[in-house]
């Protein structure tokens, strides 16, 4: 057995991933642990899981450490832009601190652990992105594609990848970047948490592109499918931009600068209503990221001849744009794991060092689930309901308005939570490891009856407490995917808006979006039984073969343990909790 640790660290949404062969065996994002959105820092509960799946919670026998950080790529780039920049050398510090830190990680472990850190691999972070599509991809020959904010000083990466190697064709480097871009104008429109950017693809469903002329100002295209911002309305080369990371919630500052607001007028405040113009500004901003992230496509296949696409990167959970590839380019194939944001790039790093450094082969590990965080048995599960629900130790029986049943059949389990959803019941649906990614998909989620024209409100009445613009997602069994949707390839991730025939759109309409769309997570009974069995009764019920799958939170990380489940549930006004074969109902 040969176990790599992947790390990303001091970084928003720092994880920790481990392979054994080249194989995943474990990946969880620290935000779990600790309990804040997008945490950034040193991963250490992260790691120590991941070590006790593969490895018995020892470094002993692991040979390698991969962090997603090249703390020395572009030192003369980054010197000269720095130098021709003075005004930016103070929030420069705080970067060389956090680079001190990468360079320091194997002391880190090993005082961690006790035991002396295996040899760190510094990998490129937008290399650990190609890698983590890649390798994790059905495709012996791709196009790959890594588009975020920025990382090791580049933001965008066109690569080819073949077998067991990675040939890097092209970066755009710091200070363009289509992710600087989004965020500045997501900022403008008064969302300002680290993050927010999926908040504004919701609200473009309903605008006009009619700012399109203007934002696309801030972005020139090149001739050679890449773009260059117009950095008269940018912060961060002219003066940099602070940005914390340190065992904490990532905070960035403010990216743009009054000539943004002179160009699409007053930025919004975050308490101030949302206007007509806002909602175009965000169908404006979509637009134009579109159109050059889709040229970022057409020049990558013109210069591989290739059809198939493995994508990485922050920007590349923007679903709306993802769901486009196949009617804008003529990518035929495309492919986007579970974590394709930073916190992949942990196991991006790993499997660099496994298949490039090292030289080993391919043996046709393909990522088809995400299950691959923690899971928590029978002992977790009684000592919640013994804490949480007085008088309870776990026994069938009710207390305190709350009814306790253990179903152990999961044809009955299935058929019952199907005929509460379908009776309007919101359902709080735990079960299994938890999912290595920003989705809950079926192990960790919320679920409720798509076709209900109210549930929308009543999600956000009862539990989510969030915007009214912002769409919920339908979970749909793979094999009915073509009867409901116009595009039928498998997304099991959630990664990909596809259009909802229209004759079916006023059949579910808490899962259709103002356009026309949803934001789909393909469910096979291979991947995951259990949840397609659920859903394959509420078909056999109702006629419709999908849920409304939203996270299981309420404005916290996704639920990782069985008493953070059974809190959210009894905290807000879900009306049954399924908690593996333990289910909870109000009486």
């Amino acid at each position: 057995m040969i176990p790599i640790l992947g790390i990303s660290a001091y970084h928003p949404d720092a994880s920790a991933a481990v392979i054994v062969d080249g194989r995943l065996v474990a990946g969880v994002e620290e935000e779990r642990f600790r309990r804040v959105k997008h945490w950034a820092g040193f991963p250490e509960q992260a790691l120590r899981f991941c070590l006790e799946e593969a490895n018995g919670g020892t470094l002993a026998g692991i040979t390698a450490l991969a962090v997603a950080r090249q703390p020395r790529a572009y030192l003369l780039r980054k010197a000269l832009v720095a130098l021709s920049n003075p005004r930016s050398l103070r929030r420069a510090t705080g970067r060389v601190r956090n680079l001190a830190q990468i360079q320091s990680l194997e002391e880190r472990v090993a005082a961690a652990f006790g035991a002396p850190a295996p040899r760190l691999y510094p990998v490129e972070h937008h290399v650990a992105h190609v890698a983590s599509a890649f390798f994790c991809s059905p495709f012996e020959e791709a196009m790959c594609l890594s588009v975020d904010g920025f990382g090791d000083f580049v933001s965008t990466m066109m690569a080819v990848g073949r077998g067991s190697s990675v040939e890097v064709l092209q970066r755009v480097h710091f200070p363009h970047s289509l992710g600087q871009l989004y965020t500045a104008v997501t900022q403008h429109l008064g969302f300002l948490q680290f993050g927010d950017e999926y908040k504004v693809m919701g609200l473009a469903a309903y605008g006009e592109p009619c700012f399109a002329p203007a934002v696309r100002r801030l972005a020139p295209a090149l001739a050679d499918g890449t773009f260059r911002l117009d950095l008269r309305y940018f912060r961060h080369l002219s003066e940099g931009v602070d940005m914390t990371w340190d065992d904490g919630a990532p905070v960035l500052g403010v990216l743009f600068t009054p000539a943004l607001e002179e160009l699409l007028g007053p930025a919004r405040r975050p308490d101030e209503e949302l206007t007509q113009r806002h909602r175009n500004l965000a169908a404006s901003l979509q637009a134009v990221y579109e159109e050059r992230f889709f040229a970022l496509v057409h020049a990558l296949q013109r210069r591989t001849g290739l059809k198939r696409l493995a994508l990485a990167g922050g920007c590349a959970m923007n679903s709306l744009a993802n769901g486009k590839l196949f009617d804008r380019t003529d990518v035929e194939e495309v492919y986007v794991q579970a974590a394709a944001g930073d916190a992949g790039t942990a196991l991006g790093a790993a499997l660099w060092v496994h298949h490039v450094v090292r030289g080993a082969p391919r043996d046709g590990f393909v990522m088809e689930h995400c299950y691959w965080g923690p899971r928590y048995g029978e002992a977790e599960v009684r000592e919640a309901l013994a804490r949480q629900i007085p008088g309870c130790e776990g026994r069938d029986g009710t207390w305190d308005g709350i009814r306790l049943e253990t179903v152990a059949d999961e044809d009955r389990l299935a058929a019952e939570t199907a005929a509460g959803i379908a009776h309007g019941e919101v359902v709080g649906w735990y079960q299994g490891r938890s999912e290595w990614g920003p989705r809950a998909l079926g192990n960790r989620s919320i679920l409720a009856d798509p076709r209900r024209t109210d549930m929308k409100g009543l999600l956000n009445l009862k539990i989510k407490r969030r915007e009214s613009f912002r769409p919920f997602a339908p979970s749909v069994l793979e094999e009915r995917t073509g009867e409901w949707f116009t595009i039928d390839y498998p997304d099991p991730f959630m990664i990909k808006v596809y259009p909802i025939r229209p004759e079916k759109r006023p059949l579910i309409p808490a899962v259709t979006h103002a356009d026309g769309t949803g934001r789909l997570q393909t469910v096979s009974r291979r991947s995951n039984p259990r949840y397609w069995k659920l859903i394959r009764a509420f078909e056999e019920r109702t006629g419709v073969p999908m849920l409304l799958n939203t996270s299981f939170n309420e404005n916290e990380p996704i639920v990782n343990t069985p008493a953070e489940a059974l809190d959210c549930f009894l905290r807000t006004r879900m009306d049954r909790l399924v908690l593996g074969d333990r289910v909870l109902t109000r009486s």
